[in-house]
């Protein structure tokens, strides 16, 4: 696992903490754990895939269902983060 510098620096999580770990559970199969473990992964893999997708295939991508994926993809980060951070659930 790469070690975050902003956590190694400042001493406490960055909005993408437990990003890996999450994306390892996924691939395990283990949806609850990645979800527990970082609640955007879901919302990012699929936004990062639509825009990929809208980008290879040069589709419009000022397309309002596209911004709206990432914008709740940065909505649940906020959210989780704000949680994290005010209830110290720290992994």
């Amino acid at each position: 696992m790469l070690p975050c510098p902003i956590k190694y620096l400042l001493g406490f999580d960055c909005p993408g903490c437990g990003f890996q770990r999450s994306v390892l559970a996924l691939l395990n199969g283990n949806f609850l754990q990645s979800f527990q473990l970082y609640p955007a992964t879901i919302p990012f893999l699929l936004s990062l895939v639509a825009g990929l997708g809208t980008w290879a295939f040069k589709l419009n991508q000022e397309a309002k269902w596209l911004k709206a994926m990432y914008f709740f993809t940065g909505f649940v980060v906020v959210v989780s983060y704000l949680y994290k951070m005010l209830f110290h659930h720290i992994h």
